[in-house]
């Protein structure tokens, strides 16, 4: 029984295992490309993809050589972007064609906008002329817009039909698209007027006319729409398809929840990349690469230390008469970094999920001073106690608790402050927030503490 309990505790949820790359990898140094076969064919192409993403360059041409299956277009499409372009040069132009033909118009748009000219055309070459179109097309909408991550593929129908019609039509030789979710209804303008799921018209009499089942969450979006709102729309009125038309309201694609939650995901992961101050990187990035992405934000970082350096140099002949204002000064800096980063991190995640508002912007900016306040009088009493028994000093207690009420409160401020203030000006909050508010953390802590203690011990 409790072996069977450590083999259930050692199967992975998703995603594939350690011993699964490494008995791969055992194949392909043993040029065994039919046990290479035997391990991947299996295997949903977003793991393949982890598994290529596993391995280090020699690995992973050496993989991509052995494996006899030929990489397929639903892989590249999960690739991370990085190793997009680097798989494309390894395949001939006969292989490409392969491997995107079968991919939806969306999948290949995003396939090919990050590559440059000379990979662009080789995937363009390996379409068909109407699919061809199709991407050239999408690829002239804004790239952050519905039309260029829409999904031309859908399914639909005039708005008189009943569900014998529906059920008809899907039966019959037209091709439709591998996978879809709604019949979209549209007038005879070719404009949607509602949608039907495929559940309630399988579940329904024949007779039934399709606008009796039409979904209350129906929308539509227009195609220069910024994509980030479509998805967040498609989130928040739990929809499954959302119809993209254009400036005369025609239908001409859908953005489809799978597309728009894998969006959100992407948008999530780059703020908090950004954040941190290490830009779009990724594992299989190479060192060059991460470094020129950090660099920047390390310089801004030394600039704003560098700063809060010169405040303390203000204060030389404060800190020379006593040592244990040295001592406790990294703490009321820290803690205000601390507090900071809270509510910089709530603040940035509620822009980027339109939760923070005009409308509520000054009572979010206020909840967040008063929880800093309020944090910042417990930890006075703390750090108060702390520095009385250890210096035996209690002007130096009163000094660093006023100091921590001061910089924690401030912190509060800039941390929602400061991202409100970079959206307004255009400026990526995520991108830019973090040297900001650490400046005025450091700058507010040390100035109150090494000022409050000039007044009232020297």
């Amino acid at each position: 029984m409790s072996d069977a309990i450590d083999d259930i505790e050692e199967e992975e949820a998703f995603g594939i295992s350690d011993k699964l790359v490494s008995d791969v990898m055992e194949a392909v140094d043993a040029d065994a490309d039919e046990v290479v076969e035997d391990l991947v064919d299996p295997l949903h192409p977003a793991d393949v993809a982890h598994l290529i993403e596993q391995l280090d360059d020699k690995d992973r041409k050496e993989f991509l050589r052995v494996w006899p299956g030929g990489i397929e277009g639903e892989v590249i499409s999960e690739l991370d972007d990085n190793l997009r372009e680097e798989v494309i040069d390894s395949l001939d132009e006969e292989e490409l064609a392969e491997a995107v033909r079968d991919l939806d118009s969306d999948d290949v748009v995003d396939l090919i906008e990050d590559l440059d000219d000379e990979q662009t055309e080789a995937v363009l070459e390996a379409l068909d002329d109407s699919d061809r179109a199709l991407v050239e097309q999408a690829l002239t909408y804004p790239e952050e817009s519905a039309g260029r991550h829409m999904q031309v593929e859908l399914v639909r129908g005039p708005e008189h039909w009943t569900v014998g019609d529906a059920i008809d039509f899907l039966r019959s030789d037209v091709e439709l698209p591998e996978q879809f979710y709604h019949i979209i209804l549209v007038d005879p303008r070719m404009k949607p007027v509602g949608y039907v799921t495929l559940g309630r018209i399988l579940s329904s009499d024949r007779k039934t006319p399709l606008k009796e089942l039409e979904e209350d969450s129906f929308r539509t979006f227009n195609v220069e729409q910024d994509v980030e709102e479509v998805a967040q729309a498609i989130n928040h009125y739990h929809m499954i398809t959302a119809p993209v038309v254009d400036d005369d309201d025609r239908l001409i694609g859908v953005i489809t929840i799978d597309d728009a939650m894998a969006f959100l995901e992407e948008e999530a992961e780059e703020d908090i990349l950004r954040l941190a101050g290490v830009g779009e990187g990724s594992l299989s990035d190479r060192v060059i690469e991460t470094t020129k992405n950090r660099f920047p934000w390390l310089a801004v970082n030394l600039a704003t230390a560098i700063l809060a350096s010169l405040v303390i140099a203000m204060f030389e002949e404060t800190l020379s008469g006593l040592v244990a204002l040295a001592i406790l000064m990294p703490i009321v800096a820290s803690m205000g970094g601390n507090a900071g980063t809270q509510s910089l991190t709530v603040a940035v995640r509620a822009l980027a999920t339109r939760d923070l508002t005009d409308a509520n912007v000054w009572r979010v900016v206020r909840r967040e001073v008063l929880v800093g306040l309020v944090n910042g009088i417990i930890f006075a009493v703390v750090m108060g106690a702390v520095g009385y028994f250890w210096f035996g000093n209690l002007t130096l207690a009163y000094v660093i608790g006023a100091a921590m009420v001061i910089n924690l409160a401030v912190a509060g401020l800039a941390g929602t402050g400061v991202p409100i203030i970079l959206e307004k000006l255009g400026i990526d909050p995520a991108l830019a927030s973090g040297a900001f508010v650490t400046t005025v953390t450091d700058v507010v802590g040390f100035f109150a503490f090494l000022g409050l203690a000039a007044l009232w011990l020297l």
